[in-house]
């Protein structure tokens, strides 16, 4: 170790795997997308002015940001060891000041002041200036930074091994911190494929309806499922981009592929836009009506990521609707019209699970210590009363489904319908279990996915199934 020479450090992708800047403009949607519109403006005065313009509206948790923590540890070392290490980036200087601060390893940081935007070249010239040629080592993640370790002694290098090699051949190699490509499994997860089972709701016209032995309408009805999960994955990505601060709060979502830093923001962005797309084209295959279904639910998911799922109450019945909505676009793509009984059940049996989630949200604040749900528009005294509404929203779904069997509109169908009476308790029974557990702090975040693993769930599910056809 060489104390003498300073070791500059870079801050997107390299200290932080994130890019702060995509980040911020992604908190500006979520605050307040009519900022937005200033922004073409800014751009036309430089990149330098845009960064300091968003880093002045932008309101991002530092203490939250993910770091490179194999990275910060051979930092600290560095420091302890007598060495001088600079914070060098092309982000705003508020930005940088501000990791700089939280950290607490940087005895200076250089960054974009405004007027001058400092990467690539304008880095290399900064540093030449201000410590010589040869005068520095520097620790880089892009090939922009190849630029700034041709003035370097050292090139530390946060990337894979082409890059390695691009820096080695400008400068002497010193460690390398590997980043893998990110795996599948990760691409996976962030468009939540687990999530496509709530899409089965799309078969239940057909199903209620006793046509999914329909060669058309299962054909239709698969079309409409794949369109539908590839608009939901699109809609999960972005929601988790707009909520980064917030999942990063959360002790399990913080997890998540875009909160943890595993994918980038923009990555995700060109994901989402491409699976946006196949959405699209599948849809004008199923047909117009679907279109016009799958574009309104798009429209409302839009609504409940930038504003409506931070109203307390609207929030639950947006995820209702959302639910409902599986059920009209199905109906949309067979041509089989919606049941007023099936809508109504949907309504306020997804009511209770939406009050669940946050519930279980709001329960995981509560003990870690904090007053409110993260941004969702409840504190923890409102514990007790989604506790109520949620069960009752969950027994008037049973009433619901208590009058339909005893309406003439079952006859109908059901030869046998007084079979279905045993239908209501168990629905009965699983609501009941599942807002105990929910009570006892043991729900997961998503109770539909909970119900997809849960044995006495499915169990539940199969006896419901069975005495349905025991009824035809």
């Amino acid at each position: 170790m060489d104390n003498a020479v300073p070791l500059c450090v870079d801050l997107d992708g390299t200290l932080t795997p994130v890019d702060t800047l995509h980040e911020s403009l992604l908190n500006l949607v979520r605050r307040s997308p009519a900022l937005l519109l200033r922004l073409p403006a800014l751009l036309l005065r430089g990149k330098a002015a845009l960064k300091d313009a968003v880093a002045a509206q932008a309101r991002i948790d530092v203490f939250s940001l993910p770091m490179r923590h194999d990275l910060v540890d051979w930092l600290a070392a560095q420091r302890a060891g007598g060495r001088r290490l600079v914070l060098v980036t092309a982000s705003d200087r508020r930005m940088a000041e501000a990791v700089a601060d939280h950290l607490k390893l940087f005895d200076e940081v250089i960054a974009s002041d405004g007027r001058v935007n400092l990467d690539g070249e304008r880095k290399r010239a900064a540093l030449v200036a201000r410590f010589g040629e040869k005068g520095y080592d520097y620790v880089g993640n892009e090939t922009k930074d190849i630029e700034v370790w041709r003035s370097a002694r050292q090139a530390i290098v946060v990337g894979g091994s082409a890059l390695a090699a691009g820096a080695g051949a400008v400068a002497e190699l010193g460690r390398v911190f590997a980043v893998p490509a990110p795996p599948l499994r990760l691409w996976i997860k962030a468009a939540r494929l687990h999530q496509w089972v709530k899409n089965a709701l799309i078969f239940l016209p057909a199903l209620l309806a006793h046509s999914i032995f329909k060669s058309d309408i299962v054909l239709l009805s698969a079309l409409a499922f794949v369109a539908f999960g590839l608009c939901a994955s699109s809609v999960y990505i972005v929601n988790d981009l707009l909520d980064l601060d917030s999942d990063r709060r959360h002790p399990r979502k913080r997890n998540r592929p875009f909160a943890s830093g595993a994918l980038s923001a923009r990555s995700g962005l060109v994901f989402a836009l491409l699976l946006l797309a196949g959405a699209i084209a599948i849809a004008a295959l199923v047909g117009w009506q679907f279109s016009a279904v799958l574009a309104g639910y798009y429209a409302l998911t839009w609504a409940y990521s930038v504003r409506l799922k931070r109203a307390a109450i609207v929030d639950v019945m947006t995820l209702a609707a959302l639910y409902t909505i599986r059920i009209i676009a199905g109906a949309a793509a067979t041509g089989i019209p919606p049941s007023f009984w099936l809508l109504a059940l949907s309504i306020f049996a997804f009511m209770s699970l939406g009050v669940v989630k946050r519930y279980t949200e709001l329960y995981d604040a509560a003990k870690a210590g904090t007053a409110g749900g993260h941004g969702r528009g409840y504190s923890a005294t409102d514990l007790p009363l989604l506790l109520s509404l949620g069960t009752a929203a969950g027994f008037c779904s049973v009433v619901v489904m208590a009058l339909y069997i005893n309406s003439a509109d079952s006859q109908l169908l059901y030869a046998h319908k007084r079979a279905l009476w045993l239908v209501c308790p168990l629905m009965l029974y699983w609501i009941c279990r599942v807002w105990l557990l929910t009570a006892r702090g043991q729900m997961p975040d998503d109770p539909v996915v909970f119900a997809m693993r849960d044995r006495i769930s499915l169990v539940s599910f199969a006896l419901i199934g069975l005495i349905v056809m025991v009824a035809i």
